[in-house]
């Protein structure tokens, strides 16, 4: 499935199991002026896109795809000029804006709903120090996830977008299957989003006459890039995250609300009685704090896995601070920035976040006492070090897309919070420093997502390490200054909170900070959802994947699953050589971009249309398909047409021979 990996013999630490497209002996154009100006405008134009869409429906757009394919297009295609790793230079700049924008609008809102209005500059100073404490965090990590478990974590964004850069380099029918892929995804996406001709969801009630209370619903987002994603991660993993949902949609709601059905008042943290709550209101009150307590069980025990050789990755760097990394006999593609910058680099940030914390925040009333600047130094380091850690490892996994920042920003609010209390600085000030040091550990965290599938991509096409690593810290701070004006100015506007934009991560993380500092937080809840994750590590299988099922709604495990069954069916056809399967991953890295960019470009439709009303509802075209009563089954049936063509693109023609170069 994986045309880039290779099995050579390791002699050596620093000589991988694998040859790059690009091998370390060859010196081509990287790090350039054209390369850096495009991805800080791809880093620009995805990180105020995403950070509107992120409002709007909770989630971003995986951008590191996007951003690929137009660095070929401009650099390639209309410029005439460009390398591979050029290309790869564009795409780890530019996807950096979406993930910026995914840890600042996940959690710097809930400092707005709590009643404080943070300036632009405030804005800027919690990004840019999330962003570059997410880097600094992953660049000792790199050895480790991305080399030493190169066969073992799939990244399949990153996998997905060397391939697209390979592709791209080499043209041929590899470029006319991602092109496919790309319209594809991008004129599915159009008539589902821009002309609104069917449901994006569909569902299916499912009840018991004998106990008319007791139901669920089977769901699935009709979604390009889910079937993608799908496919790539393949089914196994697939598998460990739809029986997470299952877990959670047919058997804990269904439990919840038979058990609960009689009682008179409601069950906090719901707001009102169990057989007057939706199945959805079911899953957002009671089930993502179950799946919180599993993602969090699953976080630690992947970090403590983890930890024996990080502690030997990061002793090797140490020994290296008199010498720098480029020293003699050291491969260009396995240098990282000397560790020696790397330590000046963080003590800077270490200082700079004291005196925002103290220095600034008492300037605009704020009361930060030293003692509580010290302690929160003390924690941005001990959770950004281990969610950055976990959130490296499970978006190897299972993506960039279906990471769930979330639930581990709700682990590290509810962990401060708590300490806080205990502390007793349970006033205004208080909540408001322990909004913003969940907001500093989620951009970091959301960073680090991003960084090592571009890592991995990097690691697959021969990219220089130290140079991607200096790319990322222009990615993070070209675009903060944009997407803080941005949210400012939506929450000027009125639009911030309002039903266009709810922002539903962020009122998720200021009830949980009121509700500790208020002291009525759903422990037991977390608890179940700890010890679950537990059966499962006792049953020797990984939980992560599990409980990021049970964290996410079933509508999205749902349609990843469809992806992995084809990728299933084909591997039994094909008799497992992984690269009969390029063409399905080609493709399928096809549909990602093409659903992504048409993400981005529908989210400006308004801006530039007179007349924003889909033409489908001019036409009544959904109207007439509404009433009829077949919305649900034509949008699944459309899913699964699409679903069918995947798999006849595969079947057509097998390479099982990869290019020479690689």
């Amino acid at each position: 499935m994986d045309e880039l990996k290779r099995d050579n013999t390791s002699k050596h630490n620093n000589k991988h199991e694998f040859t790059p497209y690009i091998t370390s002996e060859r010196n081509i154009p990287e790090f350039s002026v054209r390369a850096i100006i495009l991805g800080v405008i791809l880093a620009i134009v995805f990180g105020a896109a995403n950070a509107y869409v992120g409002l709007k429906v909770g989630m971003t757009v995986s951008a590191s795809i996007p951003a690929a394919v137009i660095s070929m297009t401009i650099l390639r295609g209309v410029l005439k000029k460009g390398t591979v790793l050029e290309n790869n230079m564009v795409q780890t700049i530019g996807s950096s804006g979406e993930s910026l924008a995914a840890g600042v609008i996940f959690t710097i809102p809930a400092l707005i709903f709590l009643g404080f209005a943070p300036s632009i500059l405030e804005i800027f100073i919690m990004s840019a120090l999330g962003g570059c404490l997410g880097i600094l965090f992953m660049i000792p990590l790199r050895r480790y996830l991305i080399v030493r478990e190169h066969n073992t974590l799939p990244y399949p964004e990153g996998t997905a977008c060397a391939k697209i850069l390979v592709a791209g380099e080499q043209g041929g029918t590899k470029a006319l299957l991602v092109l496919g892929g790309a319209l594809t995804g991008g004129v599915y996406k159009f008539l589902l989003k821009g002309l609104g001709l069917w449901k994006d969801e569909v569902f299916c009630n499912i009840k018991l006459n004998q106990q008319p209370l007791v139901q669920s619903t089977l769901s699935a987002e009709v979604s390009p890039v889910l079937l993608g994603v799908g496919y790539i991660i393949g089914p196994r993993i697939a598998a460990l995250m739809l029986s997470g949902a299952v877990l959670g949609w047919f058997v804990l709601i269904p439990i919840i609300q038979y058990i609960g059905s009689g009682f008179a008042e409601a069950l906090a943290p719901a707001t009102k009685p169990i057989n007057q709550l939706e199945t959805i209101e079911l899953w957002s009150f009671y089930i993502r704090y179950i799946g919180a307590g599993a993602v969090l069980l699953g976080g630690i025990v992947s970090l403590f896995k983890a930890l024996p050789i990080i502690i030997q990755s990061i002793k090797q760097s140490i020994k290296n601070i008199i010498p720098s990394s480029a020293s003699a006999g050291e491969m260009r593609t396995d240098r990282d920035m000397p560790i020696k910058y790397v330590l000046l680099i963080s003590i800077l940030v270490i200082i700079a976040t004291f005196i925002y914390l103290v220095v600034y925040k008492n300037s605009i009333g704020i009361s930060v006492s030293l003692g509580m600047g010290l302690i929160s130094i003390l924690l941005i380091i001990l959770f950004g070090g281990v969610f950055v850690t976990v959130a490296a490892r499970i978006v190897g996994i299972v993506g960039s897309s279906s990471s769930p920042v979330s639930g581990m920003t709700i682990t590290t609010l509810i962990a401060i919070s708590l300490i806080f209390v205990a502390f007793g600085w349970t006033d205004k000030s208080g909540m408001l420093v322990a909004m913003s040091i969940g907001a500093i550990v989620c951009i970091a965290v959301c960073m680090s997502g991003d960084i090592s599938q571009d890592l991995k991509t990097s690691y697959l096409v021969g990219a220089t390490p130290y140079k991607i690593q200096i790319a990322e810290f222009i990615g993070v701070l070209a675009p903060a200054i944009v997407i803080a004006g941005l949210l400012l100015f939506l929450s000027n506007t009125g639009k911030l909170g309002s039903s266009e934009l709810k922002a539903p991560q962020a009122s998720l993380m200021k009830m949980i900070v009121e509700g500790v500092f208020g002291g009525h937080l759903p422990w037991v809840l977390i608890l179940i959802g700890a010890f679950i994750g537990l059966c499962v590590e006792l049953l020797g299988i990984s939980s992560l994947p599990f409980a990021i099922g049970l964290y996410l709604p079933f509508s999205l495990s749902a349609p990843i699953m469809i992806g992995g069954i084809i990728a299933w069916i084909i591997s039994l056809r094909t008799k497992s050589s992984e690269n009969d399967n390029e063409r399905g991953v080609l493709f399928s890295s096809g549909l990602v971009a093409g659903d992504a960019l048409m993400s981005i470009i529908i989210v400006f439709l308004p801006y530039i249309v007179i007349n924003t009303k889909p033409i489908s509802e001019l036409l009544n075209i959904r109207g007439a398909i509404h009433d009829s009563g077949w919305e649900n089954l034509l949008g699944f049936g459309i899913f699964m047409a699409l679903a069918v063509f995947l798999f006849f693109i595969v079947k057509t023609h097998k390479n099982t021979t990869p290019p020479a170069a690689l």
